[in-house]
């Protein structure tokens, strides 16, 4: 299964707009099926993007986390990514003019773009 930074921010958003800020499920996405989801949630506590616990039982398919909440660098990630056209820019921009790009580099072009934004 190839990361897909579309369903990172989705979950990154979906779990901003949890009124405690903990949540003990992972959310449920149009377009994204649950192993995507639980997947994705697995990589995402991998980078510390996310708090999960790690809820892959023999005989999945793929791994899978449990999200409980947003750490300091998901929230940063998300902050910088938030802004739909700086999102979509970033698509466009960073996502399909290379055949891959780390997160870091896609984070550190999300703040520049946000610093170009602020006039910094």
């Amino acid at each position: 299964m190839r990361r897909d930074m579309n369903l990172v921010r989705e979950i990154l958003m979906w779990a901003e707009n949890q009124e405690h800020g903990f949540v003990n499920e992972n959310p449920s996405i149009e377009g994204y099926s649950e192993e995507e989801i639980g997947y994705h949630v697995h990589l995402m506590h991998q980078a510390s993007l996310v708090n999960a616990a790690d809820d892959t039982a023999m005989g999945d398919k793929s791994p899978s986390a449990l999200l409980s909440g947003l750490s300091w660098l998901g929230h940063e990630f998300l902050e910088a990514s938030k802004d739909n056209t700086i999102w979509s820019k970033a698509k466009n921009t960073v996502l399909k003019t290379t055949s891959g790009v780390t997160f870091e580099v896609l984070f550190e072009w999300l703040k520049a773009e946000a610093k170009k934004q602020l006039g910094i």
